[in-house]
């Protein structure tokens, strides 16, 4: 062999590890099938490990944990629902058991510590049967097979250049490609190549293996995910029965506490709660302006003092009534009432029969505008009917005394109509005082006027017995016809008006418009029925039928003395 001949081998020799890496590269063993499979195993390893990172993000009892840390291995911190409980616990020991909120404290205390117990529980859960599981696939199991395929991919390349070498020794030797080269070294690369190909086919079939149970195994994997759903329902459920079994008894105790707000609360509601047939707060200010307030000039027509007013109502609103003290402001008691009126989510003569009031006032006929009126008034409901005959009666009171409170029936249902009857739906201000209030102290005005007329019978204001009062002393020096200097304006608007756009401003307003006769102001003529109504006696909780009612035809010289008469 000559010198070029013996360069060109050396060289050959020099250039073959790079032919052989390249063509180690397009050497495949796998099937198409398992190629496929480990495009996949890629997909699934990503979506396992971003589950399992959120899902152990949102365990409570990780929280403060560093993300990357975070596992079933990793100690947990207390939850905040633990935290909560405490708190609520420590809170009802220092307010007592013999207050309202130290019941409920209590109770939800409880409630919640248990509910902790059972989020700690289901937590364990989920990380022992869903986070854990997740964590060895995405990190321990995918991870594995593909290390085995890196290692397979290695074994080939090997296998590959074994065979290349002793390829590349035939064609050296000279021998033909039918020819099998011999020799020792012939024979230790045939036994190398054969090596080689013996342990790619050994890692091969392990790693095929492996594929195959990943692939037979995806329904476990997908097990994971209906044990996460099961555990959470499992754990709502027995949530959602520790709390209804606690609802009933939070809301037997709040039942149960008879201290509770009557102003801007329904009046069924107040009734029931109280055990009560006359709310509270008219129970209190009328059995104390019967003792205090008949006299009073400008009674429901002066404004009170904001701050006497306002500490009134909350005296009012949870039980606790200083009647000595009050009994020496009759006009804040007034405004109380007004104010507790006004602030019923509905009229105390009902949004229903709104209509029906309006369409009685209309009636052009006096004695049938009565009958209209009266068949309203039996059409209210128990509670509301009981608290305005006591209400009507109280007024009637007061205008026995109108010589000196220069209160007359007009003058009452000016100011007091429109906390007694408005509509569902408001107009502006001068709409109401024009034709709805004039409708409205149309139906009031005559009602007071014929009180034992429309309700028979007397009744006993002091219902519970606990409203006595001192002797009545004059306080007109102290107010004027115009709202008190310390009325904080802002009350005024919030209190005053409340739920009807008419102030005690707007009742003085009223005042001026309508037609003046002195304190009196005169909406109706109804000069034709006396005051006074009949001396029939009736139950208090009771009201004549309208088949047992007769209004007399008219005769053509009526004598205005003659009262409507109860057949």
């Amino acid at each position: 062999m000559t010198t070029e001949q013996r360069c060109d081998s050396r060289f050959k020799k020099i250039k073959i590890p790079a032919r052989l890496g390249s063509e180690a590269e397009k050497t495949e063993v796998l099937s198409d099938d398992l190629l496929q499979v480990e495009k996949r195993l890629e997909l699934v390893k990503q979506v396992s490990h971003s589950t399992h990172k959120k899902l152990t993000t949102c365990l409570q009892g990780q929280q403060g944990v560093d993300v990357d840390k975070k596992s079933v291995r990793s100690p947990s911190k207390k939850l905040p629902l633990t935290t909560l409980a405490q708190c609520l616990v420590e809170g009802a020991a220092v307010l007592g058991d013999d207050s309202l909120l130290g019941k409920m404290l209590k109770l939800c205390g409880d409630s919640e510590d248990r509910l902790a117990q059972e989020l700690i529980l289901f937590e364990l859960q989920i990380e022992r049967d869903v986070i854990e599981p997740l964590y060895v696939l995405a990190e321990v199991e995918i991870p594995n097979i593909q290390k085995q395929r890196k290692h397979l991919a290695k074994l080939v390349l090997d296998m590959d250049s074994a065979r290349t070498r002793w390829h590349q020794s035939s064609k050296s030797s000279g021998l033909s490609s039918n020819l099998q080269p011999s020799g020792a070294k012939a024979d230790a690369l045939r036994e190398e190549m054969e090596e080689a190909a013996n342990r790619m086919e050994i890692c091969r079939d392990q790693l095929s293996a492996d594929m195959y149970n990943f692939v037979a195994k995806e329904i476990d994997y997908a097990n994971y995910f209906q044990m996460l759903i099961e555990v959470q329902a499992e754990y709502h459920r027995k949530s959602l029965e520790i709390l209804q079994n606690i609802l009933p008894q939070i809301k037997a105790h709040q039942e149960a506490w008879v201290e509770k707000p009557c102003y801007g609360k329904p009046l069924e509601e107040h009734l029931t709660i109280s055990g009560r047939d006359i709310a509270f707060p008219i129970e209190a200010c009328v059995t104390m302006l019967l003792e205090c307030g008949l006299q009073e000039e400008g009674l429901f027509r002066v404004a009170p003092s904001a701050s006497k007013l306002k500490k009134l109502k909350a005296s009012l609103d949870c039980g606790v009534l200083d009647v000595q003290e009050y009994s020496a402001d009759p006009h804040a008691i007034a405004g109380a009432l007004k104010s507790y009126l006004r602030e019923l989510p509905e009229p105390l003569m009902t949004f229903e029969l709104y209509e029906e009031w309006i369409q009685a006032s209309n009636i052009q006929d006096q004695d049938k505008r009565l009958q209209a009126l009266l068949s309203a008034c039996e059409k209210l409901p128990p509670a509301n009917g009981n608290n305005f005959k006591y209400l009507i009666k109280f007024l009637a009171k007061l205008d026995e005394h109108q010589d000196a409170n220069k209160m007359s029936p007009g003058n009452i249902a000016i100011v007091l109509g429109p906390n007694l009857l408005w509509a569902h739906t408001e107009g502006n201000i001068t709409e109401m005082m024009t034709t709805v209030s004039l409708q409205i102290v149309g139906i009031i005005e005559p009602i007071i006027q014929h009180a034992d007329w429309f309700f028979p019978g007397e009744i006993e204001f002091n219902v519970t017995g606990n409203y006595g009062s001192p002797v009545h002393t004059n306080h007109n020096a102290n107010y004027s016809s115009m709202p008190s200097p310390d009325m904080d304006h802002g009350d005024r608007r919030q209190h005053e008006q409340g739920r009807r756009p008419l102030s005690v401003a707007t009742d003085n307003m009223m005042l001026e418009f309508y037609k003046k006769d002195g304190m009196g102001v005169r909406v109706m003529d109804t000069s034709w029925v006396s005051r006074r109504g009949s001396s029939v006696q009736l139950d208090i909780n009771s009201n004549p039928k309208p088949s047992s009612l007769h209004l007399p035809i008219r005769a053509p010289t009526p004598n205005p003395a003659c009262p409507p008469v109860r057949n």
